[in-house]
């Protein structure tokens, strides 16, 4: 059995310049994350803020934390201070109360906004028209603690590629079209698409950003 270090060397001699991996560590224990750290991975997404904090506290203090999971309003509290990026802002509430919070602790949180392009009921996530509303909205210009770098997006769970690619590609379109939006605070720079089973897909399609766990560490 290859080490996480061989096959997080091995995925990224994989990856495109411009596509970077998220190595998705959630259940996974600190032992396993150190291990991927000390392999030179320094960017790790969690989906559960309880989890992510635990494991900020007992890892190095240079590693990017990605929140991925689905959030809920009242758990932002507990990683506003160390959260580097999140992909998973699925309502205007929720981007409201992470501002609030980014305030609190003197920082601009960066964040994705999740767009629903599975076939799926079970996924989280915009449709285009909520995301132009949030993009639009006067109310984004007075929330100073938040900047919107990109839209994230999961594919449905499919052994057919050409769903998963064109899932993939809408996305990519709906991220350039936004490019009309930018301004301060709203930037198209990150385009996060693509897991274990999908990423290369995603990278063909132009994402920049792949969640990847078990395959660098193992299914569960």
């Amino acid at each position: 059995m290859a080490s996480i270090a061989e096959n997080i060397t091995e995925i990224e001699k994989g990856l495109r310049q411009e596509t970077r991996l998220v190595a998705v560590t959630k259940t996974k224990p600190v032992e396993l994350l150190q291990e991927a750290y000390n392999a030179g991975t320094k960017r790790f997404g969690e989906n559960k803020v309880q989890e992510m904090a635990s494991k900020y506290d007992a890892l190095p203090k240079d590693i990017e934390w990605h929140m991925i999971g689905h959030l809920q309003t009242n758990k932002v509290k507990y990683m506003a201070s160390f959260v580097a990026l999140v992909h998973s802002v699925d309502s205007f509430k929720l981007l409201k109360e992470i501002n609030k919070e980014a305030k609190k602790n003197n920082r601009t949180i960066d964040c994705l906004l999740q767009i629903y392009i599975a076939r799926e009921e079970t996924k989280f996530g915009l449709s285009d028209e909520e995301a132009i509303e949030i993009l639009t909205s006067a109310e984004l210009n007075t929330l100073a603690n938040v900047r919107i770098v990109g839209l994230m997006g999961m594919a449905s769970n499919t052994e057919d590629e050409t769903i998963v690619r064109s899932e993939f590609h809408s996305l990519k379109n709906l991220f350039e079209s936004f490019r009309k939006y930018e301004n301060e605070q709203i930037k198209m720079l990150e385009l996060s698409m693509g897991m274990s089973g999908d990423y290369t897909i995603a990278m063909e399609e132009g994402s920049t950003l792949v969640r990847v766990g078990s395959a660098i560490f193992g299914s569960r």
